[in-house]
């Protein structure tokens, strides 16, 4: 069967991201900030542009209320406190943030096995059986045209899909830090994906990251009992089981993907974002040049 083009997406953060500690220990990773605002917004920003009208995040049971409070609590006590100063203007981006799409927070199932499917899997309940959905791992973003927009041109393209997934080209020394994506260029059909191979035995320089068009078909394999390497259930392992269908496809995104998922990459990232989109971009390159 053909499915509905998507209207949800699906955004994990239920893992303790223990290379940030200690701060992951108070607030979820997704918080942290790019510039005036947390990385979490930006996925949900770039679901919203492409035409999403409905949000589930997958949180941990501590980073729930915080997710709730954020993107749910209108604190009216501060937009009449900066009326009252002539600031209200300050309150607009706060105004913003409730005119996103609609928000879930759920918890992972604590029944599930460690895995980063294993989030998707307990939102299963959201997806109606006749509808293809947005999976999204809140650590990757993705800077100017939201790949969210190229999963869903790439859908009208390939009615059939069970399932799409993102792909971004990388250097070719790089490659082996990803999983290459092994597939036909003219068809786009997905052959396989190759987990941090040599760059001479690399499949392509195409990259596999948190971005995917699934379909309600991901669920069979998005098992509890589908345990792969270390006991973990893997969102990666479901869709490889999807590929004999033929109906597995890869869209190279035209945006710029940048990783948030450890410190270092997220600092990268950062700097990169303040450089390319604030006001104060040309202070930064001043201080970094004098040091």
């Amino acid at each position: 069967m053909n499915y509905k083009t998507p209207r949800k997406a699906i955004i994990t953060d239920a893992g303790f991201a223990s290379r940030y500690l200690p701060i992951t220990k108070t607030i979820p990773k997704g918080m942290v900030p790019m510039g005036n605002k947390p990385v979490m917004q930006f996925v949900v920003e770039e679901c919203a542009k492409s035409g999403i009208e409905e949000i589930i995040i997958v949180a941990t049971p501590e980073g729930k209320p915080v997710y709730e409070d954020y993107f749910n609590n209108r604190v009216p006590h501060i937009e009449k406190q900066l009326i009252s100063q002539g600031k209200e203007d300050r309150f607009a981006p706060v105004k913003a943030i409730f005119d996103l799409p609609k928000i879930t927070v759920i918890t992972q199932d604590p029944t599930y096995p460690y895995g980063n499917g294993s989030p998707f899997a307990s939102a299963k309940s959201f997806i109606d059986d006749d509808e293809a959905f947005l999976a999204i791992y809140s650590d990757d973003l993705v800077l100017g045209t939201p790949a969210v927009q190229d999963l869903m041109d790439s859908f009208k393209k390939h009615p059939d899909a069970v399932a799409i997934i993102a792909g971004q080209l990388v250097p070719h020394e790089e490659i082996k830090k990803y999983a290459s994506i092994d597939f036909n260029e003219e068809t786009e059909v997905l052959n396989g994906l190759v987990e941090k191979p040599k760059p001479e035995e690399a499949a392509s320089d195409l990259a596999s990251y948190g971005r995917y068009l699934l379909t309600p078909e991901i669920f069979k394999y998005l098992d509890p009992k589908n345990t792969g390497l270390d006991g973990e259930l893997w969102t990666a392992d479901a869709i490889a089981a999807l590929i004999p269908t033929g109906r597995v496809y890869v869209k190279e995104t035209t945006g710029e993907w940048v990783t948030t998922g450890d410190p270092k990459n997220y600092f990268l990232a950062h700097l990169k974002y303040v450089l390319e989109n604030t006001d104060y971009a040309d202070d930064v390159r001043e201080y970094i040049a004098k040091h």
